[in-house]
């Protein structure tokens, strides 16, 4: 076997013992003795990352990777429904991968913030791209440009993670969030695109 080799297969099994450690315990219940207790040898770890923190940032990563490839593959359409069940089926079939998402989204390590926003950044431009989707099958009232539409789906969307990072959930467990989370997205898709109040005839 190739050295290049032998190092990527040292690497993938390394990510994927993180993968579950901090998948099941959280960054700061996630430790490198657990993962070196599943038979990786901390010098190899140690070699191939600087710390927990490079690995966690890269557990992000390829939770995202994985996750966004998953949903890429689903036969989505421009109704919000679909582009939600494609999510929620990749989710299911990836829970630890999902729980570090949804951690470093409502509750990343605080030292860690820039690095988790911009792990984020390709998860997020896929929600950009179902947004524009959606709007394109929409017709917007002749007040709204599509890109003011757009600025308002990203402000809704922070607001909306940032309320599950408020006090109001600061004792619910991480399985809890995400739970109500993507229960309560779709209707607020739902009021964002076609508003809470009958029109006037």
């Amino acid at each position: 076997m190739k050295k290049s080799d032998k190092t990527e297969l040292t690497v993938s099994k390394i990510i994927e013992a993180a993968l579950s450690e901090f998948g099941k315990n959280g960054y700061s219940g996630g430790t490198v003795n657990n993962i070196c207790k599943t038979g990786i040898n901390k010098g190899l770890l140690y070699h191939n990352f600087s710390g927990k923190d490079d690995l966690y940032l890269a557990c992000l990563g390829t939770s995202c990777q994985k996750l966004i490839h998953h949903i890429q593959k689903q036969d989505i359409t421009e109704h919000p429904e679909s582009y939600l069940a494609a999510r929620m089926d990749a989710f299911a079939l990836y829970p630890d991968e999902a729980h570090i998402l949804f951690e470093a989204l409502l509750s990343p390590p605080v030292h860690l913030t820039e690095e988790t926003a911009s792990a984020l950044s390709e998860f997020n431009k896929l929600n950009e791209q179902m947004a524009r989707k959606i709007l394109n099958s929409v017709t917007l009232r002749d007040t709204v440009a599509k890109e003011d539409a757009i600025s308002y789906f990203h402000m809704m969307q922070t607001m909306f993670n940032c309320y599950f990072s408020s006090p109001a959930f600061s004792n619910a467990a991480l399985e809890e969030k995400i739970k109500l989370h993507e229960k309560i997205l779709p209707q607020l898709l739902d009021f964002m695109l076609y508003g809470i109040a009958e029109g006037e005839n």
